[in-house]
């Protein structure tokens, strides 16, 4: 998935998690913040959920799967599962302990197992942090780099208010920044 594409992701999975949430008919208070104000407030992406998560949802689908992207936000896990040899990607959720999802999208793109991912979640972000003060993490990412390996990314707000799409490796080194809109 793309920069843009993740972006357009993001809102979908933005979209899921409130219907999530809301789906004994109530909003908990959580889901009544959006995003950037839940971070701004100085939470950080659920980083060390992710391998949890995969976990979780492995074993709900009966072994190991292949994913397009997996991300995390200050308050979910989205995982993108790759069905039909990798032409449907379905989105599932990870909140509060449990899974829920919806119907697959058409997809394409690079996949990984959980078997790949091999970054510490207590050291991932400290070097961007250190390196970048003041910027707001929106999000952690991990997608397929279409050759089975993984890439690890951040979707950030700097500063002065600009989006940016930083590629990290497993230890955290800032590899590429990128500007979204």
């Amino acid at each position: 998935m793309g920069g843009s594409s993740r972006l357009a992701a993001a809102a979908v999975v933005i979209a899921l998690a409130v219907t999530a949430c809301s789906s004994d008919g109530g909003s908990s208070p959580a889901t009544s913040q959006t995003p950037s104000s839940v971070v701004a407030a100085g939470e950080l992406p659920m980083i060390d959920a992710i391998g949890v998560a995969m976990k979780a949802l492995d074993a709900k689908l009966g072994g190991p799967q292949q994913y397009f992207e997996v991300n995390a936000t200050s308050q979910l896990v989205n995982l993108f599962v790759s069905l039909d040899n990798g032409s449907v990607a379905q989105p599932w959720v990870y909140l509060d302990g449990a899974l829920s999802s919806t119907e697959g999208q058409p997809a394409s793109g690079g996949t990984f197992a959980a078997a790949s991912v091999d970054f510490d979640p207590k050291v991932v972000l400290a070097p961007l942090l250190t390196q970048m003060p003041g910027i707001t993490i929106e999000s952690f990412y991990i997608h397929g780099d279409g050759q089975g390996n993984v890439l690890y990314g951040v979707l950030a707000q700097s500063a002065k208010g600009g989006g940016l799409d930083i590629v990290v490796g497993a230890d955290g080194a800032v590899k590429s920044v990128d500007p979204v809109n």
